[in-house]
């Protein structure tokens, strides 16, 4: 079983540049397959970046701008983002999936202002 625990976010300015972490107890950790999502409010929560032994997937609506990557001695994945909009106003939620079970972080509020 794992825990993910997201960190990194806050208030920034349009165009600014953040950090996300999504860091999780145990190592198992570094054998599961980690998401990030975001939920803005009155929105359906999407899907952003994913990473796994099989690679990396984007969405295409934020391919540009995003890129995941991990280190497992830290059991930790990140999520950098750049160029922020203020429509990338949303609490961003960490995912790992491990042996068919889906573990899902609290998030971490990113706010965009202009």
């Amino acid at each position: 079983q794992v825990q993910p625990v997201e960190s990194g976010g806050g208030l920034v300015q349009v165009g600014g540049s953040l950090r996300l972490s999504c860091a999780a107890s145990g190592s198992l950790f570094s054998a599961a397959a980690v998401a990030w999502y975001r939920q803005a409010p009155g929105k359906q929560r999407e899907l952003i970046a994913s990473i796994s032994s099989g690679g990396m997937y984007y969405t295409d609506s934020m391919k540009d701008r995003v890129t995941i990557s991990r280190d497992n001695a830290k059991n930790t994945v990140y999520l950098q983002m750049a160029s922020l909009k203020a429509e990338d106003t949303a609490l961003y939620i960490c995912k790992a999936r491990l042996a068919m079970t889906d573990y899902w972080g609290q998030g971490t509020q990113v706010t965009v202002s202009s």
